[in-house]
């Protein structure tokens, strides 16, 4: 299983626009077969600060998954939305 967290900087004033312009893209990721969960979540201490946190069967679902039609079109959307976009991928060890 792989770990994703996905933290966006969300422009001031943007948060509910970035909230609903994901809406389709969380339901189709959590729609796909390899896919295990698939959260947004916010920080209790900066609300502009929204995380995707995801796990996946196996670096082939997540390859999948970057190339749907719904993840293509969520970045897209939330391109203009966000200051900045940290991504990281772990690895369970056990």
């Amino acid at each position: 299983m792989i770990t994703i967290v996905a933290k966006a900087f969300v422009k001031e004033g943007k948060r509910d626009e970035f909230i609903q312009a994901v809406q389709p893209m969380i339901a189709g990721s959590q729609a796909e077969e390899g896919n295990i969960s698939y959260t947004l979540f916010e920080d209790l201490d900066n609300k502009n600060i929204l995380t995707f946190i995801e796990q996946w069967k196996d670096l082939a679902a997540i390859n999948y998954h970057n190339n749907s039609t719904h993840f293509q079109a969520g970045v897209s959307a939330i391109s203009d939305l966000i200051e900045d976009m940290e991504i990281r991928k772990y690895q369970e060890l056990g």
